[in-house]
């Protein structure tokens, strides 16, 4: 098999609207150089957005209130945009006169959590992106924000993280929440786990869904979970800090693609270190590659021992010259398949990345490794 040589990536035009939109979690109740850390490993691992609270009772004053200008000002010149929990007692601890002077701060989303008609908030979503309760939001306050004056299709709407073991989510029924949010045209965002320095007082994570409580190492997979098991537009981590290795995974995630580790047999070797990326028009029985007939096309694909071979779950083949225009293009069978003499079966996912497979998906990536 003639392989063409250097072609190791996708170029980058094929990289457009791929990448998850990633965020961190900042708690102004950590040291200051703890903050800015977070902040430098979320820049470095393309965070795009940055959730904090705003209104928490027993903070305040001028030191509370300068720390929270230092840590928007540095967000704002990393291009972080940040999602702020906000009350009614907000402007009084930061010595502000009205809610619309946290725009002159950076703050681009309000996360309101209780406290404000919904006359105030049409006049708020002229100024800020508003973010609602995406677990406990009724028809009938969409209703009265629509009756005031708000634009709705400009909201978006966050779920919980939850400090409580067993108080969480499952993740079809906020699939189903999401459908609906969805329909009304508003930004979905939820949480995953940290898997270092989790915050107290509880210490036993914050996430949206209660099963990852459990696995906050599988940082990767939890965002996909929440990404493409679930049509979250925004998935962030509620805790401080991750693991070096959870840093690299959310990495990956931003940058659009998973790594896959895979047995592959000796003539396919080429493929290691490549990323590819399912077509956008996802099928539920494969992955296809986009670039295997274009940038990271072999030259010929003869047919071979691995051609006709049963393709189970998590088979990687590649079509032979038997498939005609076809030939080349890559795929992973999400389920099992019958074998088919025009594709050579040349090695298969290894058990581990398996449970990956059914969330890397509508124009995600993999490299296989």
């Amino acid at each position: 098999m003639v392989v063409p040589a250097g072609l190791t990536a996708p170029p980058a035009f094929l990289k457009e609207n791929r990448s998850v939109r990633t965020g961190i979690s900042v708690y102004l109740s950590s040291p200051l150089q703890d903050i800015e850390r977070t902040i430098e490993h979320g820049v470095a691992a393309g965070a795009r957005y940055a959730f904090t609270s705003l209104h928490i009772p027993e903070d305040g004053g001028a030191a509370y209130a300068d720390k929270v200008r230092q840590v928007l000002s540095r967000l704002s010149a990393r291009g972080i945009a940040l999602i702020a929990d906000v009350g009614p007692r907000t402007c009084d601890l930061l010595g502000l006169e009205r809610m619309e002077d946290l725009r002159d701060l950076g703050l681009e989303y309000l996360r309101l959590d209780y406290g404000f008609s919904p006359q105030r908030v049409a006049e708020l979503s002229g100024v800020f992106r508003i973010v609602v309760n995406a677990s406990t939001v009724s028809p009938d306050e969409i209703a009265s924000w629509r009756e005031a004056g708000a634009d709705v299709t400009r909201f978006a709407a966050c779920h919980n993280f939850y400090p409580k073991p067993y108080t969480g989510l499952a993740l079809e029924d906020i699939a189903r929440t999401n459908l609906r949010l969805a329909a009304l045209g508003f930004e979905i965002m939820a949480f995953v786990p940290g898997d270092a320095n989790v915050r107290g007082p509880v210490f036993e994570g914050l996430p949206t869904v209660e099963a990852q409580r459990g696995r906050a190492s599988k940082v990767a997979l939890n965002m996909l979970e929440l990404a493409h098991g679930a049509d979250c537009d925004i998935v962030l981590v509620g805790d401080p800090d991750l693991s070096d290795v959870g840093w690299a995974q959310f990495a990956q995630i931003s940058a659009g693609y998973v790594d896959m580790p895979c047995q592959l047999d000796p003539g396919y070797s080429y493929l290691l270190g490549q990323v590819h990326h399912d077509r956008p028009d996802s099928s539920a029985l494969i992955f296809r590659s986009q670039e295997s007939r274009t940038t990271l096309k072999p030259d010929s694909v003869p047919t071979d021992t691995g051609a006709g071979l049963p393709r189970k779950t998590g088979s990687i083949a590649v079509s032979n010259s038997g498939y005609g225009r076809y030939e080349g293009e890559l795929e992973i069978a999400r389920v099992d398949l019958p074998g088919d003499e025009r594709l050579n079966v040349e090695g298969h996912i290894a058990p581990e990345a398996m449970e990956l497979l059914p969330y890397v998906k509508r124009g995600f990536g993999v490299r296989f490794v």
